[in-house]
């Protein structure tokens, strides 16, 4: 059973369809880490044209429910709540394997810097127990 389900997420995160890209949270450590899923379905809006015949998830939504995954962890602190979290910077990004139609995100990102309202998460999705990406993501909160 899930931590936090879709309309708990959008309690702690401005973001909502088509762009709302967590489906629920499975572990969560305020400020800390959390751990999310995204199930992939032909029905997302971008494979109507990434690919025609051959769809795939493009990097930087996956590169996106990772920060959205930093943000509930970041967010669900009492301090921050009602705040939006913006990118500030993308380091390190590495895509390892196609992430398609079926296939089930889980979403890790652990918060390992923070200094105000600037911090740094370590981010991996993977499927399957397979990574398919990792980045280290700059985060301001506002």
């Amino acid at each position: 059973m899930a931590m936090l389900s879709t309309v708990e997420i959008m309690d702690i995160l401005p973001h909502r369809q088509p762009f709302l890209l967590i489906d629920t949270v499975e572990e969560l450590e305020p400020g800390v880490r959390a751990v999310a899923t995204k199930n992939v379905t032909f029905n997302e809006p971008y494979f109507a044209g990434h690919f025609p015949g051959n769809p795939v998830m493009p990097g930087v939504l996956i590169v996106e429910a990772l920060a959205q995954t930093g943000a509930v962890a970041i967010l669900s602190q009492p301090e921050w709540k009602g705040k939006t979290a913006y990118f500030a910077g993308i380091d390190k990004a590495r895509f390892k394997q196609k992430v398609v139609p079926g296939d089930v995100l889980t979403l890790e990102t652990e918060i390992i810097k923070i200094k105000g309202p600037i911090g740094i998460g370590k981010a991996v999705a993977r499927v399957n127990g397979k990574l398919a990406c990792s980045a280290e993501l700059t985060f301001a909160i506002s």
